[in-house]
């Protein structure tokens, strides 16, 4: 649902341009240093990049679906670990709080998230509980006025430069499934949390990830998420249904940003005295790339506009994670091979986005949990 399409059209050439004239010349940079420039970060704040999905009484642009599926089409354009810096806060780590948090919650973090002057991590995989969410170990046990919580989460985006962490934790150790778990809203400063070392990865550098250490962590019990026990796996897949359509958007623009410089490439690269995008087969690679970042294009706006009028796109949502992050692992593939043996080097950039995609098949679902999610739903509704 696109509310105003001149405003939106404004917000997007801002993207646009800082995305063609800030990042796309400083993806090199960040590759090599394994850092974001302070300076870049400064202006995605001062664009709005953190508050994208904030509602706008709170001080964010309060973006539908679409609307924010359109600014991840063009912040795809460039290396994905810029959008990793704010992606999780409007995401994952901030939409729990919108759904779910209690008026107090959502007037103390949703402003400062907002501005960037905090940012948000999902704290929900643990060494032990990966796909399998419903079977985390970390526990918050009621003490008095609070919660000792004890436990371990792995892979936490941002966790380095986190200011709260939603955490997702079983109160009722005595329920081993999803109800027995709950979120909390967790502040970086409150003792008993250590952060581990960041972890290093195939790629995606400048993005960072971490361990989270809880130990013996006591948390005021006003941090409970909506001040109720046993609903935090409710709310975390919620916010995960979203989160689906936002990264196949991602999917889509880094998608058609590597199908660009492979085009790009094969009309200036010759053999045979002619430009290899004469060639039928590399044309063959260049039409199947194009139709299938069409079909994605067209999959995610469906499934946005779809949640943007109240449906449930449980089903869709995962649809379009899968098919866009596997069609982008495709035209990945198949972009190093129109570059030949420079497709394999470091100074063209193509290998590292070919490893950058590599993760979109993993995170937030694999690509095996949405085949699951996807297959139930389908038995559901035909037994109905």
């Amino acid at each position: 649902m696109i509310r105003d399409t001149e405003t939106l059209s404004q917000l997007l050439d801002s993207v646009n341009r800082f995305v063609r004239e800030r990042l796309v010349p400083a993806e090199a940079v960040v590759s090599d240093t394994d850092e974001i420039p302070e300076d870049i970060v400064r202006e995605m704040k001062d664009i709005g990049l953190f508050g994208l999905t904030v509602p706008e009484e709170f001080g964010g642009l309060g973006l539908t679906m679409e609307e924010e599926t359109e600014v991840m089409f063009a912040m795809g354009q460039t290396s994905p670990c810029f959008r990793s810096l704010f992606g999780t806060t409007v995401g994952i780590g901030s939409q729990g709080i919108v759904f779910d948090g209690t008026p107090e919650q959502k007037s103390k973090y949703l402003p400062r998230l907002a501005t960037g002057e905090l940012v948000a991590s999902f704290a929900l995989t643990e060494p032990e509980a990966g796909s399998d969410a419903a079977s985390l170990r970390t526990t918050a046990i009621r003490d008095g006025d609070h919660y000792v919580v004890n436990g371990t989460k792995r892979f936490i985006t941002n966790a380095p430069h986190a200011g709260i962490f939603t955490l997702m934790a079983r109160t009722n150790p005595a329920d081993k499934g999803a109800s027995g778990v709950s979120s909390f809203i967790v502040e970086r400063d409150t003792p008993g949390i250590t952060i581990g070392k960041p972890d290093r990865k195939m790629g995606h550098r400048g993005a960072h990830t971490a361990d989270v250490i809880f130990e013996n962590c006591r948390v005021p019990a006003t941090q409970l998420m909506g001040g109720q026990e046993g609903q935090g796996f409710k709310t975390a897949m919620k916010v995960l249904e979203k989160g689906r359509i936002h990264i196949a958007a991602i999917c889509v623009g880094v998608a058609e940003r590597m199908l660009r410089d492979a085009l790009a490439y094969a009309m200036d690269r010759k053999q045979f005295g002619q430009p290899i995008a004469e060639f039928q087969l590399v044309q063959a690679m260049l039409a199947d790339s194009k139709a299938e970042v069409y079909a994605a294009r067209c999959m995610v706006l469906d499934a946005a506009r779809r949640r943007d009028l109240g449906q449930n796109v449980s089903t869709e949502a995962s649809c379009c994670k899968m098919f866009a992050s596997e069609m982008c692992g495709r035209v990945a593939d198949r972009a190093v091979q129109i570059f030949g043996g420079a497709g394999y080097m470091s100074e063209y950039g193509i290998e590292r986005f070919y490893r950058d995609v590599r993760l979109f098949r993993i995170y937030e679902g694999t690509t095996q949990i949405q085949q699951i999610v996807i297959a139930r739903n389908m038995v559901r509704e035909a037994a109905r």
